[in-house]
């Protein structure tokens, strides 16, 4: 039986584009929103709305898009409303207004990246394992606009940030009516979803994507602004943030070999324990460059070596007819109420303790995360 070849490079421009919006919205977005006066408290509550988001859009999109096998109309249609609702950050700067545009813009934009991911893994059929070759370029548009912006911030202010995400949401809408639909040729999964969560690894799983992701909330929120107040430039920070994807691009370059010669469990494990010393470098060793740029160098476990080995382990958990929503569920409860979670609390805490007592509960989540991994994820689920 004939099988279509895998669309390489249209996938692999979505996925460039897509995190290249990341690159902008992920460092820059705080910033810009400090330059609009909101103290740190605001910023990490409108920061924990896009986070927030991701823990109830994935799924209901992804409920959607198993129930039609029209995944792709799925994601063209939240890549266009996104862009459409995201213009309302020109038109009025209010806490409030921001909410509103924020959470609207941000439950369409968090819509689309799981379905992609389902539909990126059935294109591949039975080489999952070579979704990082892939999934790589995506990584690659993040230091693009990362670094591309970072020049810019020192000559053309912060008022540059939205323009360009603007941009960017434009271009994913262009990728995405390029990107064909895969046929789904998993075995249909029998029984109700619940089956399938009630499985102890199922929930050891969930719990540990929660409290990874929830570890990244002080980075993700105050990473920039924390540099930026020890006196770094806006164009080091933007080579900062690129150095991290480049070590997690060669991760993913080399995935392939090290899932089938090291196994899903292990490398999870290890993701962890690399995850928990990042943050107490970045925590304690701020004012170290040489140390910063080790902490950088460990994005290559905190994020590429953990969210490979996470995409493999709920594409083998949830199966035919679960898959769209396996993979939401990652986000939703990783990136989602993880996120939202560590979000919040950071921007609680950064103006009344100090930035490494916050750094230091971010690597005890994450140590947490190893010792249920450890305990409950006991085999390679097949």
């Amino acid at each position: 039986m004939k099988t279509n070849p895998v669309p390489y490079w249209r996938l692999s421009a979505f996925y460039l584009f897509y995190f290249a919006s990341l690159g902008a919205l992920v460092p820059y977005w705080g910033l810009y929103l400090q330059s609009l006066d909101f103290d740190a408290r605001a910023i990490g509550e409108l920061m924990a709305i896009i986070m927030a988001t991701k823990i109830i859009a994935p799924y209901i999109w992804g409920w959607i898009a198993d129930h039609t096998g029209k995944g792709m109309v799925i994601i063209r249609l939240a890549s266009i409303c996104a862009l459409l609702t995201f213009v309302g950050v020109f038109i009025h700067s209010s806490f409030w207004w921001l909410a509103g545009v924020m959470a609207v813009f941000s439950f369409f934009w968090n819509a689309t990246l799981p379905q992609f991911e389902a539909n990126t893994m059935n294109h591949l059929g039975t080489d999952t394992h070579r979704y990082s070759v892939i999934r790589l370029w995506g990584s690659l548009g993040f230091i693009f606009s990362v670094v591309l912006l970072g020049q810019l911030l020192d000559s053309l202010g912060l008022d540059i940030v939205p323009k360009l995400i603007l941009m960017l949401f434009a271009a994913i809408v262009v990728f995405s009516f390029l990107v064909p639909e895969a046929t789904n040729h998993q075995p249909a999964q029998q029984g109700h979803i619940l089956d399938v969560l009630k499985q102890p690894v199922v929930i050891a799983l969930l719990l540990v994507s929660f409290l990874a992701q929830m570890s990244h909330g002080p980075y993700y929120t105050f990473y920039s602004i924390f540099l930026k107040q020890q006196g770094y430039e806006s164009s080091t920070l933007g080579w900062l943030w690129a150095l991290g994807v480049i070590a997690e691009i060669i991760v993913f370059l080399y995935m392939h070999k090290l899932m089938p010669l090291f196994g899903a469990r292990k490398l999870l494990m290890l993701a962890l324990l690399l995850t928990a010393l990042r943050w107490l470098l970045i925590g304690f060793f701020v004012d170290v460059f040489g140390l910063i740029l080790l902490a950088q160098l460990l994005h290559a476990a905190s994020f590429g070596l953990y969210h490979a080995v996470s995409i493999e382990l709920f594409h083998r958990l949830f199966k035919g007819k679960y898959q769209g929503r396996g993979q939401a569920l990652y986000s939703s409860v990783s990136f989602g109420a993880g996120g939202a979670v560590g979000s919040f609390i950071s921007g609680l805490l950064w103006d009344r303790m100090s930035p490494e007592f916050i750094f230091t509960l971010a690597a005890a989540s994450a140590l947490l995360a190893f010792f249920i991994s450890w305990r409950f994820i006991r085999f390679d689920p097949v």
